[in-house]
């Protein structure tokens, strides 16, 4: 539908943005059984900066270096209005549990505490945590006492779509 009004012709434009990249996601999580290149946020952890239904754009672990928040304190180096890169990874290394997006805070070697006072680490890892969350992961039942192995990365969160992330969460 073409319109001569510019704020219809652009919406127009942005919703047929949105119901492409709904259907790219469908299609790549339905029919391949896989996270894609984008994953829409089911949960409000990462509030203010990325919220519920927001469609999240992932680079490759392969591909980047992942800054941990500490490492971006220093260097300046923000990710969503935060230090750090958010990254996206599989809890415990699992294939069926729910998908993680949470902000790498700092990385622990085995035996090293994972937090002052904290256990020692079973294993090299980042210790995580959603900016919307009180305390980390490994504190929690997201990770519990467990790092994020490298090796339990996907990727890291890049760019996020507002909202257009409900169609998918509406199949699930």
């Amino acid at each position: 539908m073409n319109s001569d009004n510019f704020w219809i012709g652009w919406l127009n434009r942005l919703m047929s943005a949105a119901v492409m990249i709904g259907m790219f996601m469908l299609i790549s999580q339905i029919g391949l059984c896989t996270p894609g290149p984008a994953v829409a946020v089911e949960s409000g952890s990462m509030l203010p900066n990325i919220g519920i239904g927001d469609v999240v754009i992932i680079q490759s672990a392969q591909r980047t270096h992942i800054i941990s928040h500490t490492e971006g304190t220093l260097s300046g180096y923000t990710s969503f209005d935060e230090y750090g890169d958010v990254i996206l990874y599989r809890k415990y290394g699992s294939s069926t549990d729910t998908l993680i997006i949470h902000r790498a805070m700092y990385w622990v070697e085995e035996g090293e505490p994972m937090w002052s006072g904290g256990p020692a680490a079973p294993h090299s890892g980042y210790i995580t945590k959603g900016d919307n969350n009180m305390g980390i992961d490994q504190k929690a039942s997201t990770s519990r006492l467990q790092p994020v192995k490298e090796e339990w990365i996907i990727g890291v969160a890049r760019w996020h779509i507002p909202w257009v992330g409900y169609l998918s969460l509406a199949v699930h």
